[in-house]
């Protein structure tokens, strides 16, 4: 694709972008329960989403899958951390059981999902919020370097078979940005250098994220999630890469001593 029509989904991408990007904001900056309501809200429809993508017959099973989601991540922010994880569990064993079409496919995606999007409250409530906004940036940032980086350099496919559009510029791109990311934090926190390559490595999970959820969408046949979001499909389609991003630092967390951010 050449000339004015490879900008095609610019207009709406950065409509739909903008707006997110302030009700991420918004949410994020108030914290507390309406960032909890608000995560919750969104994984239960990410949820719903993945299930209408792998079984499509069953449309009432889907709703009831994204609503017990949504109320197992609240729970799981309510009670004591023995619960967590078989809250977590929950939306994906109910999937297995109710779905006909790949159940063990969703269960895999569907406990992703889950833990990401609890994943993103227990960070804000155990970290702070400026590390949210950097995790937030440099998922934002990656994504945007590569689109931009992939329409105009093009170039060798970074895994034709899984995501035909993203290419090795793109990839490269959101590296650079991640780093640039980095550095602006540096110079307005008390974050150390080790930020450098751990933006370097959130960017890439970021991207793995993307292409997971690439995966699943050519798997099952469909170009989008769902159709809730002009230019961008669906929230998993939007939030795919966040996703990955979050479970790359519940695990970074686990494996070195996170200190909180101050400005």
């Amino acid at each position: 694709m050449s000339g004015p029509r490879r900008w095609d989904d610019l207009r709406p991408r950065v409509i739909t972008g903008g707006l997110l990007i302030a009700l991420g904001i918004t949410v994020i900056s108030m914290g507390g329960m309406v960032f909890a309501l608000t995560c919750a809200a969104v994984t239960g429809i990410m949820v719903w989403e993945l299930s209408r993508m792998i079984d499509d017959d069953r449309a009432s099973q889907a709703i009831q899958l994204g609503v017990v989601t949504a109320i197992c991540l609240l729970l799981a922010r309510q009670l004591p951390d023995i619960y967590t994880l078989p809250l977590l569990l929950i939306p994906a064993v109910s999937g297995a059981f109710l779905l006909r079409k790949h159940p063990w496919l969703f269960a895999v995606y569907a406990v992703g999902i889950t833990v990401a999007g609890f994943g993103l409250t227990a960070f804000r409530d155990t970290y702070g919020v400026v590390w949210l906004f950097w995790l937030v940036i440099v998922v934002a940032m990656t994504d945007i370097a590569g689109y931009f980086a992939g329409k105009m350099i093009g170039g060798a496919k970074f895994w034709p078979s899984i995501s035909p559009k993203k290419t090795w510029a793109g990839i490269i791109a959101g590296w650079l940005a991640a780093v640039l990311v980095s550095f602006v934090f540096l110079a307005i926190t008390d974050a150390g250098r080790d930020l450098i390559w751990i933006s370097a490595l959130l960017s890439f999970a970021s991207q793995m994220g993307d292409i997971a959820e690439s995966a699943v969408k050519r798997r099952m046949g469909v170009k989008d999630s769902s159709n809730l979001l002009p230019g961008h499909g669906g929230l998993f389609d939007r939030f795919d890469a966040l996703l990955g991003a979050s479970l790359f630092m519940l695990l970074t967390a686990l494996i070195v001593d996170v200190p909180e951010l101050q400005f």
